[in-house]
């Protein structure tokens, strides 16, 4: 499973500008780097109107994925998957995942931008660690709004070096939520997937597994 760290703050905090500094930083240092931005806006339309996808989206389509040569592009319906659970469905084969918002997202890691006199959000929300600001703010990883590769170093230190050494082998999702896993549980579940899939001859021999299971209503 990919790190996550989102960054939060109020509206025109500057949020958007930082991180996007952070992944110029991430990327320059070698990182696969993956954003996730929630919106509170509705009714976007990322397609103009009489395209083949808005006639598709017209007709009914539940989801629709338009594939180019060079670029993929996802419309679905909103199903409120936590911040853990997109980015493991959507960029488990990425270094780290850059969220934008989602501030009472749990078991997430957070850092908070904000400028001028404004109300502190990691005294209302959990998992801030580390705040980016203009203002004289206590504390332990306090940066100013201009050090964002400071800020990256201080994100790759934290979560990106020697990430392969601690990340799991197996990641689980269940009912779209994400399941802590021991390294004990995770180990007998790989070996144990892994066993059957080697059972089927498969001629290759398999160096990642992915699978979804679809278990009857009661």
């Amino acid at each position: 499973m990919p790190q996550i760290v989102t960054f939060i703050g109020w509206h025109n905090s500057g949020k958007t500008t930082l991180a996007t500094q952070v992944v110029s930083h991430l990327k320059e240092s070698g990182y696969r780097v993956a954003v996730i931005k929630s919106s509170k806006e509705t009714g976007l339309r990322f397609d103009k109107p009489g395209t083949d996808t808005d006639k598709h989206r017209q007709a009914g389509a539940d989801s629709i994925l338009f594939v180019a040569p060079d670029q993929m592009v996802l419309m679905t319906h909103n199903n409120n998957l936590s911040l853990n659970a997109l980015a493991l469905r959507y960029f488990p084969d990425v270094d780290i995942v850059i969220g934008e918002g989602f501030k009472t997202a749990v078991n997430v890691a957070k850092i908070e931008v904000i400028r001028d006199a404004g109300e502190l959000l990691r005294n209302k929300v959990t998992g801030v660690i580390a705040v980016a600001t203009d203002q004289n703010i206590a504390g332990d990883y306090i940066f100013r709004l201009d050090e964002s590769r400071k800020i990256s170093s201080f994100i790759e230190k934290r979560f990106l070096l020697d990430a392969e050494k601690a990340a799991g082998k197996v990641s689980l999702l269940v009912n779209g939520a994400t399941i802590s896993l021991t390294e004990s549980d995770q180990d007998t579940l790989a070996e144990t997937v892994s066993a059957f899939v080697k059972s089927l001859k498969v001629p290759d021999e398999a160096q990642e597994i992915e699978l979804h299971i679809k278990l009857k209503r009661p």
